[in-house]
């Protein structure tokens, strides 16, 4: 029998897979925190210079006297108001000198001029974080796009471990990569949490950004793999709420420890127990098969048969070699000869640049909200969850291309709506911002779970994984981009500055959900095989073929396919 015929024998999603699916998925939980920890251990609370000579200094004021020699040693920041004094704050990054050569600038208490220099050290403000890396290494002033700097070096171990670990999985096996990435990410993120050095720390953060990367693509290929054709949807996009259970997880371990080092190795020690998994899991059998290691499928076909209570045939699998059924390799530049392709491959790939850059910015960017960051944080969890749930109904109801454009401009309309409180209006009104930005994340999320399935259905099988490889590249330069959109309000100040990352994010996400208009629903229609069916797309008639678009939507996106849409 072919291979996928195997699961009517063995079961879809039997109790033997369901224990797999979980093992596999269990590793997202904790790269959805290693990608969103940055938001607390990179974190810079409020802070000031620190007081000349005086070594014991703290963020908050000690009296009267203590306020006077504040006064004549920092200027005060006019521009940005705060409730220390009576609407005033003191400068973040400069303190009085008498230095001819430095800027002049008047003292707030005796009108005496003065000169003004950055100051090398600052005192922080303790009320939520004892401890992050940034107020360790005195990562603001002139040295605050070292966090985005650090961020974004994550974002490229992502890109790096998506590509390179998702070779070394086709070439040497699931397992395989899973266990590399496994121990690479053990290592990585442990070790973060003894180091001092800005630059060691990048470089292991980027390191475990490609633990993320290749633990992300292989245990969603292996989830894939694992069900049987009709399930396969449904693992793809509960695959998403293994993330948002991480980015919960991660809200409430960082609301108790707020120490960075102590919370990055309460986020790093737990996963040293996937190290079973080199004896837990098998390899993946699609794998073993497009290998020619039936004797290995078959004994891990027959063990799941018994598990699931399955009764089979002596042989479960046979080999079937039909030369006419191989489909010839077409190369995705010859996408380039239709006009019409290049028009819809752009809007795809632009697409998933800016919603990679609004699902991950919005995240990160909590820390620039009014109120409580835990609270925002796990309030954006909620809202992410939300938004992968509400899709998945509705996919197969509404269809692909609704739900997509919907919630693209619904979540885009809302996050260019912070503009409005923020601007115009008090602090008694922030907390619409907060809630605006949640409506946006729920949106983002949204988009997100179904720009996967919507470009699976969307390319021809002939280039179907070429150019999905291509299209998300184009996501991981959207998660690069994302922090420092995020940072925009590091360097313009005040309300101008925190409106600008989500009026990029929303103004975003409505220009390519307008965009996206042109592009065709796939919703209960045969997909295109080859490149003139592409072209056709549009014209083509709505067939009902749902067993297909089972089969087709949901595959590794990194894995050829024959003309049957299996995975070969």
């Amino acid at each position: 029998m072919a291979y996928d015929d195997v699961f009517e024998v063995i079961g879809s999603f039997g109790l033997y897979q369901k224990r797999l699916y979980v093992l596999y998925t269990l590793p997202v939980v904790f790269t959805a925190i290693q990608t969103c920890l940055s938001v607390f251990i990179l974190f810079a609370p409020d802070h000031r210079c620190s007081l000349p000579h005086l070594h014991n200094d703290t963020f908050a004021i000690q009296g009267p006297d203590h306020e006077r020699v504040v006064n004549q040693t920092i200027p005060l920041d006019m521009n940005i108001h705060s409730s220390i004094g009576e609407g005033i704050r003191y400068s973040r990054c400069h303190v009085f000198h008498r230095n001819l050569n430095s800027t002049p600038v008047r003292s707030a208490s005796d009108n005496i001029s003065m000169y003004s220099n950055e100051c090398r050290r600052w005192v922080f403000d303790k009320t939520d974080f004892e401890s992050t890396f940034a107020t360790e290494d005195n990562l603001v002033c002139t040295k605050k796009l070292h966090r985005t700097h650090a961020t974004m070096a994550f974002m490229a171990g992502f890109t790096v471990g998506s590509l390179g670990i998702g070779v070394l999985s086709d070439t040497f096996g699931r397992k395989h990569a899973l266990m590399t990435s496994i121990i690479l990410h053990i290592v990585s993120n442990i070790a973060v949490s003894f180091v001092t050095d800005f630059w060691v720390f990048s470089t292991l953060r980027f390191f475990s950004g490609v633990s993320v990367g290749g633990l992300v693509s292989t245990t969603y290929v292996m989830d894939l793999e694992l069900v049987g054709p009709s399930m396969r949807m449904w693992a793809g996009m509960f695959f998403q709420l293994f993330w948002g259970l991480g980015v919960l997880l991660l809200a409430a371990t960082a609301y108790l420890i707020r120490d960075w080092r102590y919370l990055n190795l309460a986020m790093s020690l737990p996963t040293v127990l996937f190290i079973s998994y080199q004896w837990l899991v098998p390899e993946s059998t699609r794998w073993l098969v497009v290998r020619g290691r039936h004797k290995e499928a078959e004994i891990i076909f027959r063990h799941a048969a018994k598990v699931n209570k399955r009764r089979c045939p002596d042989r479960i699998l046979t080999v079937e070699e039909n030369e006419a059924t191989v489909r010839r390799h077409v190369s995705i530049r010859k996408v380039l000869t239709y006009p019409c392709l290049i028009f819809r491959f752009i809007f795809i790939c632009l697409n998933w640049l800016v919603v990679a850059m609004e699902f991950s910015g919005l995240s990160l960017n909590v820390s620039n909200l009014s109120g409580d960051v835990y609270l925002n944080f796990f309030l954006t969890s909620l809202a992410e969850i939300l938004g992968f749930v509400i899709c998945i109904p509705l996919l197969n109801r509404v269809g692909r291309k609704p739900v997509y454009i919907s919630s693209l401009l619904f979540g885009g309309m809302a996050l260019v709506l912070t503009t409005f409180p923020i601007l115009y209006g008090s602090q008694d009104l922030q907390w619409v911002t907060v809630g605006l930005s949640l409506i946006g994340k729920i949106g983002a999320a949204a988009s997100f779970g179904t720009i996967f399935l919507y470009s699976a259905e969307y390319f021809p099988t002939v280039i179907r994984n070429s150019a999905l490889g291509v299209a998300s590249f184009s996501a991981r330069c959207g998660g690069m981009l994302a922090p420092y959109v995020v940072d925009l309000g590091q360097i313009v100040e005040g309300d101008v500055g925190r409106v600008l990352p989500m009026s990029v994010f929303g103004v975003s996400a409505v220009v390519v959900g307008l965009m996206s208009i042109t592009l065709p629903e796939t919703l209960n229609r045969k997909l295109p095989e080859t490149i003139e069916d592409a072209v056709a797309f549009d014209r083509s008639n709505p067939i009902k073929d749902n067993i297909e678009l089972d089969i087709v939507a949901s595959q590794p996106l990194n894995e050829p396919m024959n003309e049957d849409n299996n995975v070969m």
